[in-house]
């Protein structure tokens, strides 16, 4: 490879944006692991008291039953598992409410920093007698030559 290709490798692997989307997917994926945990080992129980023992990981729709011989499986089991659909979805809008609970904290945290400054006055441009004044000069000019 040649020196000014590994350059612009360098170059673009170092840029501030990639290191920041690097270090969002790293802490972001530990953040799914803490808001799985919430979710399997703190919510869902409570969703399930709630609705009289549920789990909803339990629950599928069995398209073909599977065929076993002793413990041996001859043909797996085929099944829509929506149970574990309903339990990704609510993963989802607890990872999603919380990220906007964040943002929305960092938000008021950079309003608070960043006073907010004034837009300067737009210039005032000359009056309409001034500019009539401007043509009358212009065409004056204009004549005197």
């Amino acid at each position: 490879m040649s020196s000014k290709f590994i350059q612009e490798f360098k170059d673009f692997a170092m840029r501030g944006n990639v290191l920041d989307m690097a270090i969002g997917v790293v802490v972001g994926g530990a953040f799914g692991k803490i808001v799985t945990s919430l979710v399997n080992d703190i919510i869902m129980p409570g969703v399930g008291v709630l609705t009289g023992g549920l789990n909803f990981t339990d629950y599928k729709l069995v398209i073909q039953k599977g065929v076993t011989e002793g413990t041996e499986v001859i043909t797996p089991e085929v099944a829509i598992t929506w149970g574990s659909f309903v339990q990704t979805i609510v993963d989802f809008l607890i990872i999603a409410f919380c990220i906007f609970l964040a943002v929305k904290a960092i938000n008021r945290f950079k309003r608070k920093e960043e006073p907010a400054e004034e837009p300067a006055p737009a210039p005032a441009g000359p009056t309409q007698e001034e500019l009539l004044t401007q043509i009358r000069d212009l065409l004056k000019e204009q004549a005197g030559k």
